[in-house]
């Protein structure tokens, strides 16, 4: 990031007096403005047309109650959130994320780095994002389902394929989209697929939607290294995480080379210096949803280490794909010492601004979420295509249209990021690109 402009400083100070309490959004906002100085000396126009005021400003916020009962006949009432953030480049997409951690500060954030991230693409759809407090873990299916008839059941008159298009996130996987979906089509009679993305394969969804954000992470990547004359082959790798984002980045890593010897979960992680054997993890997270842990069971040379940090694993490349904020500067500074030379973001915002300033200064090759993990996006934006069309693309097809879609965003960030002076850094890139593409589009249509 650049030094913020002193106006935008002031800026910020009111983002942060008028959205009191969202320390995630203030974090979203500040890494935004941080690139934005030179971008507004090039185009004084936008300042004109306060399109950063307008921009960090949620076109509409919606919260409500979701009521449900347990299996026991206990009544629990969760909070459901959407925030819908700006559609200026198409209907908003963005996921819905189930876990105990969501509160509107964190949508916002999302929702605010979703605008940027599906600019990016080139796809035509705006930025939101959506949840609850409620976390699935735990709970048997038939609790699932009551909880999302009644998610739905609020959730429905504020979305459809032109106006506003729910993915899964954390917490919301096929099962929940499924659940949803129903409640949506017993509500308005309608079989809209477009509505959701994320569907299963037997009713309107799409091949390599799993695997997409893992799959784009990874070949976001490789463009990175070939930038610089290198390749997976041969590169150690750690991924943290060992959800669905971790589990097809380690499975794109190894089928172009590369040896990912750790992963985690919230209890611990694992370190296998052979390489990690993925159909062992898989079998424990997608089959037995069991704990990491498990894994050095059956696999007697594997090393687990609870409640330890997965950083200070050396390695060539690291790609955090858990959660907000669970890379510090203190994990920073223990990848720079043990020689990490890339890093990508899988997940949301996973490092802290201490962490990003580190990365750069040591010339560590750094890749942000709204680029790096816009492969998610990217790929439910297929899907949206091929429900307009009532047609269903291969797999083969669908992740080249995937690969070329990363490599495209990762030309816009490089390139951008030579053409406003910072060659090689991938968030300058990012924020300016995906801004400049909302922005235009903002002027464009009006005051509105």
């Amino acid at each position: 990031m650049l030094p913020v402009d002193e106006k935008l400083k002031d800026f910020y100070q009111e983002i942060i007096r008028r959205n009191q309490g969202e320390p995630e959004f203030h974090q979203a906002v500040l890494e935004v403005l941080g690139s934005l100085g030179p971008v507004l000396a090039k185009h004084p126009e936008l300042r004109e047309h306060k399109v950063i005021e307008r921009i960090c400003e949620p076109e509409r916020q919606v919260m409500f109650r979701v009521p449900w009962q347990d299996d026991k006949g206990t009544v629990w009432i969760n909070r459901g959130f959407r925030v819908q953030f700006n559609s200026a480049l198409g209907p908003y997409k963005g996921g819905l994320r189930f876990h105990s951690s969501v509160n509107l500060s964190v949508i916002k954030f999302l929702g605010f780095e979703q605008t940027f991230k599906n600019a990016l693409t080139g796809m035509p759809i705006g930025g939101g994002k959506g949840g609850s407090d409620f976390d699935p873990k735990g709970h048997t299916d038939n609790e699932v389902m009551r909880f999302c008839q009644s998610f739905m059941t609020e959730l429905y008159r504020h979305i459809g394929e032109y106006k506003d298009v729910p993915a899964g996130d954390i917490g919301v996987g096929a099962r929940e989209i499924g659940f949803l979906f129903g409640q949506y089509k017993r509500i308005t009679n309608r079989y809209e697929s477009g509505v959701l993305t994320g569907k299963g394969l037997d009713w309107g969804g799409a091949l390599v939607r799993k695997e997409a954000t893992g799959y784009g992470l990874v070949f976001f990547m490789q463009e990175m290294l070939k930038a610089r004359g290198q390749s997976f082959e041969g590169k150690t790798c750690v991924v943290s995480g060992s959800g669905n984002v971790s589990l097809y980045t380690i499975e794109k890593v190894q089928q172009l080379g590369g040896k990912v010897i750790a992963c985690s979960d919230s209890g611990g992680y694992i370190y296998d210096e052979n390489g990690i054997d993925l159909e062992c993890v898989k079998q424990i997270k997608e089959v037995r949803r069991g704990r990491i842990s498990e894994y050095s069971k059956s696999q007697p040379r594997c090393k687990y280490i609870a409640g330890g940090s997965i950083w200070d694993v050396p390695c060539d490349i690291a790609l955090p794909c858990a959660t907000q904020n669970e890379l510090n500067g203190r994990d920073a500074t223990s990848l720079v010492k043990n020689g990490c030379k890339f890093v990508a973001e899988g997940a949301n915002m996973p490092t802290t601004p201490e962490g990003t300033k580190i990365f750069h200064d040591a010339g560590v090759a750094f890749g942000p979420g709204k680029a790096a993990n816009a492969g998610g996006v990217a790929t439910s934006a297929l899907e949206m295509q091929q429900n307009a069309s009532r047609d269903a693309w291969t797999f083969e097809y669908t992740e080249q249209r995937l690969a070329d879609i990363m490599v495209g965003i990762h030309q816009r960030c490089y390139e951008t990021a030579e053409e406003f002076g910072t060659p090689g850094n991938y968030v300058n890139g990012a924020n300016i690109s995906g801004f400049i593409k909302v922005a235009r589009a903002m002027v464009a249509l009006g005051l509105i």
